[in-house]
């Protein structure tokens, strides 16, 4: 099993910057592909950004050019830093993560990935 836990959500005001942080323990590994996805109030969970452990990157175009994902293998944690934030960013944002994919666009669905963490609020104020 692999245990995720997510931190670094909060308020912030549109225009602002924010870090979040996934730290994964238990049976996971470098080579595992790591997810951040959202649910914003109301809707479905998307995909915002992954990682896979090549690395490479893959990022939703309502994000791409304003979050930045990546991942620190030695402390088992992935990071998303959020900047220029929206009010439509506003969403619990959830980590995921899954084994290696042999077809790279697995990484955009949800259904790729078993393990999930508990989620953590941002908010995002006009």
């Amino acid at each position: 099993q692999v245990q995720l836990v997510e931190s670094g959500g909060g308020l912030v005001q549109a225009g602002d910057s924010l870090r979040l942080s996934c730290a994964a323990s238990g049976r996971t590994s470098s080579a595992y592909a790591m997810g951040w996805f959202r649910q914003p109030p109301g809707k479905e969970r998307e995909f915002v950004a992954a990682i896979s452990g090549t690395p490479n990157t893959y990022y939703a175009a309502s994000v791409k050019g304003r979050f930045t994902i990546s991942r620190d293998n030695a402390k088992n944690t992935v990071y998303l830093q959020m900047n220029s934030l929206k009010p439509e960013d506003t969403a619990v944002y959830y980590c995921a993560t899954t084994p290696p994919q042999y077809y790279t666009n697995s990484y955009y669905y949800r259904s790729a990935y078993p393990y999930w963490g508990q989620g953590t609020q941002v908010t995002v104020s006009s």
